[in-house]
């Protein structure tokens, strides 16, 4: 049975000023389909999202749905009604028994926040963070019943853990369509079926994810003649590393990799260890950093306790763990930046660190980029006697030479940020700590960054919910797990999240014991949800007997002030109940998963 098409763009032209976005752009999106976006930063892709959601009129061209069709969407963009809360832009109007009931609304709620307590939905909008808000409005649409979700950048600001139950979730919802913006590939690689890359105004299409589309953009440029092109290199170099370096990976596209050994076959190692370590051992020395027993805390907070860590020279270790386990503030305690409580941290003498924070440096907004840059120094050594000019290094990170004489005060956040990593490297550091280096970078930018990295002869720190990323650049890594511990993780990132898993089962199993047996709770807790359930029953039909009353005495003041206030006592009776409900139910459906 052909599948329902659900929405369609014929010959859709779009500009903003002189630029043009999309150039007579004809596509189609059918039921169940999963569609990634990729391109560069400013080429289009969230105009193609807006435009398919009606946000944005065409200049030309015109947009077509199936009847019925039901539509949302998440833009970069996060707002509510002042002084309005979680629960509010979630669940709306819904009466607690209604959504607590839903299986699918919980799943949600589990995924994005941890649970669905008072004190998780009745937190004011307003006062959350950005990334608080998006997986606020993430939550929201999920929970909608929707044909078609267009997701701009869903995955910025989850963990690893996030956005692996994110993925799951979506490959679930068979009939739902989902078109998505990211620049997360391995994210791209689990929910795929096509990629669409928005470039030079046009949208071209890919059948697979993203790794299917790197192998048939290389064939595509190789048939066009542009093989010795720098872009071309990048894409050969990737596909190389998806060959040789991830062998987990390779089984995942929709294509034999070896069909792809002709268009590598000649392309060197993604980087030289042998060498890197050489380099890194004579200007590094042996000793990086050394925690020797140490315990970190944050306030009243125990975030490490005894822990014992080693890092040396050419190291290139990514760092995971739950949020709130202090993974940042162990970054800012290597570079001297926050203290340790008890143990001792050892840095060797010719350490030179380089720390990419969160938080964007503040920047003369008139200087231009080139300046911003040279201000650090005009020339970087990158290893191997080889050297980088401040406007080359510039180009490496995706400032054209046009863009180099743009004013600082003029720039993105995700340019700034760009920005900020290339004045880190102009410093020539040999140890360089990443705090989620790849958030507001384009798949092109963060291909050419792991490029750069490729060469970087020092010590390597990344902390990142980039999985790809992390896979791409480091050969270990270490779990922050939450408990006070850091575990080395021969597994990788599979290994974090079984961890966590395991972790999760024994907690959960801890919180049920109990000396009476789960079917007896089950079984009680199910006669106080049917005894609940019969008093709403009742109070929802004296409610309406007092609304009807209320109209009935609209005139007589004393009669109509009476109804009012007994009106108020049952509303109130109604939401006690139903709050009697909820912890009713939730310990119902726990002591029930027991069985």
């Amino acid at each position: 049975m052909a599948k329902r098409n659900l929405i369609n763009l014929e010959s859709g032209s779009k500009a903003f000023d002189v630029k043009p976005l999309l150039l007579n752009v004809s596509l189609g999106i059918s039921e169940g389909e999963r569609i990634g976006v990729v391109g560069r930063n400013g080429g289009g892709k969230s105009t193609l999202l807006k435009v398919l959601a009606g946000i944005e009129p065409l200049d030309e061209g015109r947009v077509s749905r199936a009847s019925n069709v039901r539509v949302g969407m998440l833009s970069q963009t996060d707002s509510a009604a002042p002084g309005a809360t979680v629960r509010d832009v979630v669940l709306g109007d819904a009466a607690a028994h209604e959504w607590a009931g839903n299986t699918g609304v919980r799943d949600v709620l589990h995924g994005l926040f941890g649970g669905f307590g008072d004190e998780i939905l009745d937190r004011d909008f307003h006062a959350l963070s950005g990334g608080e808000r998006r997986r606020v409005n993430l939550a929201k649409l999920l929970i909608e019943d929707l044909d078609l979700l267009l997701l701009d950048e869903p995955t910025n600001h989850l963990d690893v853990e996030g956005v692996a139950w994110l993925a799951n979730h979506i490959k679930t919802r068979t009939n739902l369509s989902v078109v998505i913006i990211t620049h997360d590939r391995w994210f791209l690689d689990e929910v795929s079926d096509y990629i669409f890359e928005v470039v030079d105004g046009e949208v071209k299409q890919y059948d697979g994810g993203y790794s299917a589309y790197v192998l048939s953009k290389a064939e595509r440029q190789r048939q066009i003649g542009v093989e010795n092109s720098k872009r071309e290199m990048l894409v050969r170099k990737e596909l190389a590393w998806l060959r040789r370096g991830a062998p987990a990976r390779t089984a995942k596209p929709k294509f034999r990799i070896e069909a792809a050994n002709t268009l590598i076959e000649n392309e060197p190692p993604v980087r030289n260890d042998a060498e890197l370590l050489n380099f890194a051992t004579n200007r590094l020395g042996k000793t990086v950093y050394e925690c020797q027993h140490i315990s970190l805390a944050a306030g009243e907070k125990q975030l490490l306790d005894d822990v014992y860590w080693n890092i040396g020279p050419a190291d290139r270790i990514g760092i995971v763990g739950v949020n709130g386990s202090g993974k940042t503030t162990l970054m800012r305690t290597l570079v001297g930046e926050h203290k340790v409580s008890a143990g001792k941290l050892v840095t060797g003498i010719t350490v030179k660190p380089a720390f990419l924070s969160q938080h964007l440096a503040e920047l003369n907004p008139e200087w231009r980029v080139l300046e911003a840059v040279e201000h650090v120094a005009k020339y970087v050594e990158i290893g191997s006697g080889k050297e980088l000019s401040a406007s080359q290094l510039c180009e490496r990170l995706g400032f054209d030479r046009e863009s180099q004489w743009t004013p600082v005060g003029d720039l993105s956040g995700g340019e700034r940020r760009r920005l900020q990593l290339t004045r880190l490297l102009m410093d020539s550091p040999n140890v360089l700590l990443l705090d989620e280096p790849t958030n507001d970078f384009d798949v092109e930018t963060l291909t050419a960054l792991e490029d750069l990295l490729d060469t970087f002869a020092g010590t390597l720190l990344v902390i990142s919910h980039d999985r790809y990323f992390l896979e791409r650049v480091c050969t270990r890594f270490v779990g922050l797990m939450g408990d006070g511990t850091l575990r080395d993780l021969p597994g990788g990132v599979d290994e974090y999240l079984r961890l966590r898993a395991d972790n999760q089962v024994q907690e959960s199993k801890v919180e049920v014991k109990s000396s009476v047996s789960n079917a007896a709770l089950a079984r009680d807790a199910k006669k106080e949800i049917a005894k609940i359930e019969k008093q709403i029953e009742k109070a929802r039909s004296l409610e309406a007997e007092l609304q009807i009353a209320q109209v009935e005495y609209a005139t007589e003041h004393e009669k109509l002030a009476d109804v009012l206030q007994q009106l108020a006592t049952v509303n109130a009776r109604i939401e006690d109940l139903e709050e009697q409900w909820l912890v009713t139910s939730s310990l119902y459906e726990q002591h029930s998963q027991q069985l």
